[in-house]
């Protein structure tokens, strides 16, 4: 039976990413600092050279960051995601260096013009998490030419599911829209309802990220719809599945200061690999949907 580490596994790909490979048959081990198999922090080298060296993985998936681009959290933005890098690439090239290790990036990474962004559009460092994700990929890249190292990235666009923690904001909207049933009367201020991005399936992507180490040919890959919604159609959608009218809701849209108008990918290189995605954005919003309005009744 071939073996898998998955560092950072309490998030919704790590949850998602052992379904997967368990029914594939292969054996997961799961570490977070919160809540796994294995307790610990991929920041600390000499954890991660023991897990390595314990466990000689065949694959090794690296989710593991704080993914906040405040700039309060630049420590922990570099402790989590640079550092946690650089060790377990260290870690890899010493014990199994023929091993398929897969590094999480992130859309925020690239200069956004407003155009679909692919493979080659150049990196900007809009943002201390922005810039720990270029470093972790050129820290990647090293080991990969240096070391002949079987290193991925997928540079994944916005993806959800209903285990996304509560404070994202695709989340915060149903939970809000949920907290309508407690007589709550104030309207609903969501920010500027017009700014455009993606609604991809976290189950979809790990799928995509197992077909992209799972090939010798292309390394570094766009993981995205390529199909963009308005936050105003979430909204809509979720406002719908509780069978109530938005406009009598939300407040007149507040224009703050937002990252982004659009934020869209390209993902003619994955879909190259033959992986499309197949949750509609109805579908996932109705699936994070019934697990909130669940988690509402059990606390009554």
């Amino acid at each position: 039976m071939k073996t898998a580490i998955i560092f950072g596994a309490n998030g919704q790909d790590g949850f998602y990413l052992t379904e997967l490979l368990t029914s594939l048959d292969v054996g997961v081990i799961r570490i977070s600092r919160n809540n796994g198999d294995i307790k610990g922090d991929i920041s600390d080298y000499i954890f991660v050279e023991n897990i390595i060296n314990k466990y000689i993985p065949d694959f090794i998936f690296n989710f593991a960051a704080n993914s906040s681009t405040n700039h309060s959290l630049l420590f922990d933005n570099h402790s989590s995601i640079s550092t946690g890098t650089l060790n377990l690439l260290e870690a890899v090239r010493k014990f199994v260096p023929d091993a398929k290790v897969f590094i999480s990036g992130s859309a925020m990474q690239f200069k956004n013009d407003g155009n679909p962004i692919n493979e080659q559009t150049p990196f900007e460092s809009s943002s201390c998490y922005s810039a720990e994700r270029i470093y972790s990929v050129y820290l990647a890249r090293y080991f990969r030419e240096k070391f002949k190292m079987n290193i991925y990235i997928g540079y994944l666009f916005n993806h959800d599911s209903p285990f996304r923690r509560d404070e994202h904001f695709n989340q915060k909207i149903i939970i809000k829209i949920i907290n309508l049933q407690s007589g709550e009367n104030d309207k609903l201020d969501f920010g500027d309802l017009s700014i455009k991005k993606e609604f991809g399936f976290a189950g979809d992507f790990v799928k995509a990220i197992w077909k992209l180490v799972n090939q010798d040919d292309i390394y570094e890959a766009v993981i995205g719809t390529g199909k963009t919604y308005n936050l105003g159609h979430w909204v809509n959608i979720c406002f719908s599945l509780m069978n109530l009218d938005c406009r009598n809701y939300i407040k007149s849209e507040n224009l703050i200061n937002v990252e982004y108008k659009i934020l869209v990918s390209n993902p003619y290189l994955i879909n190259s690999l033959g992986w499309y995605p197949e949750t509609s954005i109805d579908t996932l919003a109705k699936m994070m949907f019934d697990y909130q309005k669940n988690k509402y009744n059990q606390n009554l």
